[in-house]
């Protein structure tokens, strides 16, 4: 009875080691096992637009604006980039879609060179900036737009119609709109500073509440052929577009040896730091943690 239970103890203990050691039955080493999986760190900066295009929901009157080519600007973004530095990112995103990559990674050549001047944009001021510190060879142009469901195409295709006004005007002017924050204050960085408004943006709170502005208002709007059409709209509109932005990023390949820093418009955090904590192949930090 000794020798049985003894060799039932030799038994247990090396099929223990053999699942504590990543093999399976076959004796080959399993890659894919729980305990090996290494995540790729990313480090999400959500920021406004520093040449204010003007291009978003949101307009930013030319009382609001700052030229961020002042010295006083210019050396507040020279202690952001350090501050960001500390992350030592190995790849760095901005909001440009891909077929511009080849533009982009000719001005950064140029820049690198001493030719190109930056401009306003911040996926120069602070991206060239941060990647030509650390040596890095190219920035990656990730953005993209979302793809709309057929009635939306639809409306849309006639410009002078009236259903497209009658959203357009719901769109800006609906009952939702005393749900969300009001924007009367002068923006942070006017008052405050750049790196104080960056802070601000990147906070989760606000990042939380600003996506919940997506689920109001035209987020309701509905046609009587169609009751979930805001539904329909804001899922191209603003999901789908993350999502493929999402995607994009993916597609640069980072490795788990990998840093990678994202450089977007601060609304597309809402969104993207949701993608990024919930994904198996990121490990997702916060930049206040930099930037304080």
């Amino acid at each position: 009875m000794k020798k049985i239970l003894l060799l039932l103890s030799i038994i247990i203990a090396s099929n223990s080691c053999k699942m504590n050691t990543g093999f399976n039955d076959q004796n080959t080493y399993n890659e894919e096992s729980p305990n090996e999986i290494k995540k790729t760190q990313v480090l999400t900066l959500g920021s406004f637009h520093f040449n204010f295009p003007n291009l978003d929901v949101k307009k930013v009157t030319e009382d609001d604006q700052i030229d961020v080519l002042d010295p006083q600007y210019q050396k507040e973004i020279e202690l952001i980039v350090s501050k960001l530095e500390k992350f030592k990112p190995t790849k760095i995103v901005i909001e440009r879609r891909p077929e511009l990559q080849k533009r982009f990674d000719s001005l950064y050549n140029s820049y690198l060179q001493g030719i190109h001047t930056l401009s306003r944009s911040e996926e120069q001021q602070i991206g060239f900036r941060l990647a030509k510190r650390l040596g890095l060879k190219t920035l990656y142009c990730t953005d993209a737009w979302g793809e709309d469901y057929q009635d939306v195409k639809q409306l849309f295709a006639d410009k002078d119609s009236i259903p497209r006004q009658k959203f357009l005007d719901f769109f800006y002017h609906n009952p939702d709109s005393l749900l969300t924050k009001s924007q009367n204050d002068k923006p942070l960085y006017k008052t405050k500073g750049i790196l104080a408004a960056l802070k601000q943006y990147n906070d989760r709170d606000d990042l939380r509440e600003s996506l919940g502005s997506y689920l109001t208002g035209i987020f309701k709007y509905e046609i009587p052929e169609n009751h979930q059409f805001g539904v329909d709209f804001t899922t191209g509109w603003w999901f789908n577009r993350n999502l493929r932005i999402f995607r994009n990023i993916q597609r640069i390949n980072a490795t788990p040896q990998d840093r990678v820093l994202v450089i977007y418009g601060a609304g597309h955090m809402n969104l993207l730091n949701v993608f990024f904590e919930a994904s198996p192949e990121y490990d997702l930090l916060y930049v206040n943690d930099y930037l304080n």
